[in-house]
């Protein structure tokens, strides 16, 4: 099912989706004049804008101004839930095995910081959503614990999405008392992710690592990059995340 939903996304996010419409632009060349260059036209201009800096850091700071930086006087809470963002697969570093991936290791860093000025318990939550031989929760733990020398008191290693993140990380630390947690994830991905925490029961207090920020705004922000176009793909995923998460909430509340 997760396999699906991937490739569901595939075609709806950039690069795929602009693909697809530019090879029917061309198609259309041949067939209907008239659709064919506006539509090319309208796949040139949303390929420049997606890749240029300037841009795409103003649609991820768009979501993230919907969170903000935890603070001294924020509210306390009972444990610590740190969510996966991916694997480094077959590294060769680390004998050929399975370990977090980049998203994932700035999540467990903050995460670890939060857990030594607070000393509450860290959940971490991630299953194997790609298959992977251990759960993205399974290399969340080994690396806290070794790297960064924090423990762990719950792993969760069932789910494969956030939704299922919220769902499985309720029915665990429900039967422990505990429903107030600091929720850790990317600035980016906070307001989608603490919607569904707070619809699986939990009270949260969001905790968000990796705000979008820029050293200066110069010429280089306003040129293509693919760094920049891979920011507008995280930015339409939440985007498309978002409507459909609330659909699902929506068909659970019938």
């Amino acid at each position: 099912m997760h396999w699906f939903t991937n490739l569901i996304a595939a075609f709806l996010l950039p690069p795929l989706s602009l693909l697809l419409l530019f090879a029917l632009g061309i198609f259309l060349l041949y067939r209907r004049h008239k659709f064919a260059k506006p539509l090319l036209l309208a796949v040139f201009i949303f390929l420049w804008i997606a890749s240029i800096p300037y841009c795409s850091d103003s649609a991820l700071h768009f979501l993230e101004a919907r969170t903000a930086a935890l603070g001294k006087a924020s509210a306390q809470a009972e444990a610590i839930v740190i969510l996966g963002g991916g694997t480094y697969f077959n590294a060769p570093e680390y004998a050929g095995q399975d370990t977090v991936g980049e998203a994932t290791l700035t999540r467990l860093r903050y995460g670890a910081k939060l857990q030594r000025e607070t000393g509450k318990p860290i959940l971490v939550t991630g299953g194997k959503p790609l298959g992977n031989s251990t759960s993205e929760a399974q290399q969340m733990r080994s690396s806290l614990e070794q790297d960064f020398h924090a423990p762990v008191r719950w792993t969760e290693d069932a789910s494969d999405n956030t939704f299922e993140n919220a769902r499985y990380s309720f029915q665990i630390l429900q039967k422990v008392g505990v429903k107030k947690i600091y929720l850790v994830t990317h600035a980016w991905h906070m307001s989608r992710s603490a919607n569904v925490f707070r619809h699986a029961g939990f009270e949260v207090v969001e905790a968000p690592t990796a705000f979008t920020t820029r050293y200066r705004t110069d010429l280089l922000a306003f040129l293509p990059s693919a760094g920049a176009l891979y920011d507008s793909r995280i930015f339409m995923h939440e985007i498309i995340g978002t409507f459909w998460y609330q659909v699902r909430l929506s068909i659970s509340n019938i």
